[in-house]
């Protein structure tokens, strides 16, 4: 950046200068932080008011029916077989054989509703039959994953209702790659954006979440997820991150902190929406940093994907010099998005 650039911050209030329409300001102060953690993303209600129905048989499904004091009804291929051996698989046109039943249609129907199917046709032949269906390979249904997962294959539903912490936990996120503010979950063609980091306890957390047949999950990398620090640091960089707690603070720290030298303390300032800079104003945040006492309030405020934090030289220039430069840059930043998005990510 320029030696001493500034944000005229008189001036974007006063509304005097057309360079300023680009921005608008707010100052980061206890108000601005108790708002934004008010409106911080929470569980969509529709995730949370799911509650998972009795599992329901589909073509792949392997069962296993015991009719008791009949062993050539439960185990034809003699009881020293595995229960594999044994086992009746749902067809793809949903039905199954079962000797004195007959084919019967087992798809769609929960696992107590087709043994009292069972029941009620073999009673014909045996004297008050005992049924039990348990299912030993479930083939059906699934839960599909892509993304930063360590394994990404598809996961059967089974009988026992599974949360999304049991799913990721089986599918084991990659720690270094994965983006874990913005697990993506479809549903019904409906996508949700979930963060993983958000608290684990409580009913409204998100790791509670159940899941349904035909879900998907999508774990973004953090390739893309960057704040770009400029200006009077002892370090300017982009900082990749993969969680929704990186703070202003921790920012500034990893870029090494104000230059002791040529860094104007009242001057730190979040850009948010720079990718939309030419379409839209951007926001700038406001930080005077004059103070130590100011870094608790940027301990407190939570940076996002696409941020410039801009630390100003003492000194006083044009702001048009600071948007001269970041409008190439939101150019860069918006190209990588579309990019992004072009590919499904």
């Amino acid at each position: 950046m320029v030696p001493g650039q500034h944000f005229s911050a008189r001036a974007l209030n006063r509304g005097d200068d057309p360079e300023n329409s680009h921005v608008v300001l707010l100052q980061i102060t206890p108000a601005l932080l108790a708002t934004a953690a008010t409106s911080a993303r929470t569980v969509p209600t529709a995730l949370l008011d799911y509650q998972p129905q009795a599992y329901v048989l589909g073509p792949g499904d392997t069962l296993y029916i015991t009719v008791w004091d009949h062993p050539e009804l439960t185990s034809p291929a003699g009881s020293q077989q595995q229960t594999v051996a044994n086992g009746r698989t749902v067809r793809p046109d949903g039905t199954l054989f079962y000797p004195y039943v007959g084919t019967i249609k087992a798809a769609g129907l929960t696992i107590e509703e087709l043994r009292q199917a069972i029941s009620r046709k073999l009673a014909e032949f045996v004297s008050k039959p005992q049924v039990d269906v348990s299912v030993t390979g479930y083939g059906s249904q699934r839960i599909t994953l892509a993304g930063a997962f360590t394994h990404t294959d598809a996961q059967p539903v089974t009988a026992v209702p599974m949360t999304l912490a049991q799913v990721v936990g089986s599918a084991m996120v990659d720690s270094t790659l994965a983006d874990l503010s913005d697990l993506v979950l479809t549903r019904d063609g409906k996508d949700y954006h979930l963060d993983l980091n958000a608290p684990g306890k409580g009913p409204n957390a998100v790791q509670g979440i159940y899941l349904k047949p035909g879900d998907r999950l999508f774990l973004p990398y953090n390739d893309n997820h960057e704040v770009y620090v400029m200006g009077e640091v002892l370090r300017p960089q982009a900082i990749t991150f993969k969680t929704s707690d990186l703070t202003l603070t921790q920012v500034i720290g990893r870029a090494g902190g104000l230059n002791p030298v040529t860094a104007d303390g009242k001057a730190v300032y979040v850009i948010r929406g720079v990718a939309n800079l030419a379409r839209a104003p951007a926001t700038v945040f406001h930080l005077n940093a004059h103070s130590p006492a100011a870094f608790a309030l940027a301990d407190d405020f939570k940076v996002r994907s696409g941020d410039v934090v801009f630390v100003g030289a003492s000194g006083v220039t044009q702001w048009n010099r600071v948007l001269s430069q970041l409008l190439p840059l939101s150019g860069i930043v918006g190209n990588a998005a579309l990019t992004n998005q072009r590919m499904g990510f």
